[in-house]
């Protein structure tokens, strides 16, 4: 069992979003131990992140720390992102973090919990799902590890902004989220002893009860608002959480 009380974040996409949602972040990470007893990262933290053997990525600096000392306090899961799924083994054997690429399982009480992030699951048409599979391929991070980090990391700068789904259509991102919440659905149907499945990736909060005792969550981007969620055997909850200075405007929505 992992704890009582899960604290759920992610989509923060941490080196495009404005100073001030990392900012909130780091005030969020000192006050999770008053809003539970374990904490799920359900990717996306960073807008890139790659786990090389000898280099920590600079922007991320802060954001680890601060997980490290948090880490010493309660259990921490992370699940990578399509932005930050080349974690390697740096979270778990640095930090003492549980991570996996893809899904966690785990108990929050008696509840089973299913954690994705979500990423090849609501795109529709054959772009994004070759940019998924491109992702995903092991070919990929060892083709990107020769390449030296300033270059690589400058590299992954250009990129971005060409690669990412930035869809402003209000209609296309709601129809993302309602495949994502019937997958998600289809899961908890697939595996019944799972009482909680959580994603993340369409950057749209959501609490559904598909099945009775059972639910779907998505916390919702951090970059929005500070959207998170908190889940214990009973059920969810979504929540914003309130720094001293108020929300920034959400950068453009990126996939």
């Amino acid at each position: 069992m992992l704890g009582h009380a899960l604290v759920v974040v992610s989509d923060a996409h941490l080196g495009v979003a404005p100073p001030a949602v990392e900012e909130a972040l780091l005030s969020f990470l000192e006050a999770v131990p008053t809003l539970g007893d374990c904490l799920l990262v359900n990717g996306d933290l960073f807008d890139f992140w790659f786990s090389y053997r000898r280099v920590i990525p600079r922007r991320g600096f802060h954001v680890v720390s601060a997980l490290a000392q948090l880490r010493r306090r309660m259990p921490i899961v992370m699940v990578g992102g399509n932005h930050d799924r080349w974690g390697g083994d740096f979270w778990e054997r640095d930090l003492g973090l549980r991570f996996d690429p893809h899904r966690v399982t785990f108990e929050v009480g008696s509840r089973k919990v299913a954690a994705i992030h979500g990423d090849g699951v609501s795109e529709p048409g054959f772009r994004a799902a070759l940019l998924h599979r491109a992702i995903n391929h092991p070919a990929t991070a060892l083709v990107y590890r020769a390449i030296h980090p300033e270059i690589g990391l400058r590299l992954v700068d250009y990129l971005s902004p060409r690669l990412g789904d930035h869809t402003p259509d209000p209609a296309e991102l709601a129809a993302a989220a309602e495949r994502q919440a019937q997958w998600a659905a289809g899961l908890l149907e697939a595996e019944p002893d799972l009482g909680l499945v959580i994603m993340s990736h369409t950057h749209r909060a959501a609490l559904t009860g598909p099945a009775p005792g059972r639910q779907y969550l998505n916390p919702g981007a951090w970059f929005d608002g500070f959207r998170y969620a908190v889940a214990t055997e009973r059920g969810a909850e979504l929540r914003r959480f309130s720094p001293a200075a108020p929300p920034p405007p959400a950068p453009s929505d990126s996939r």
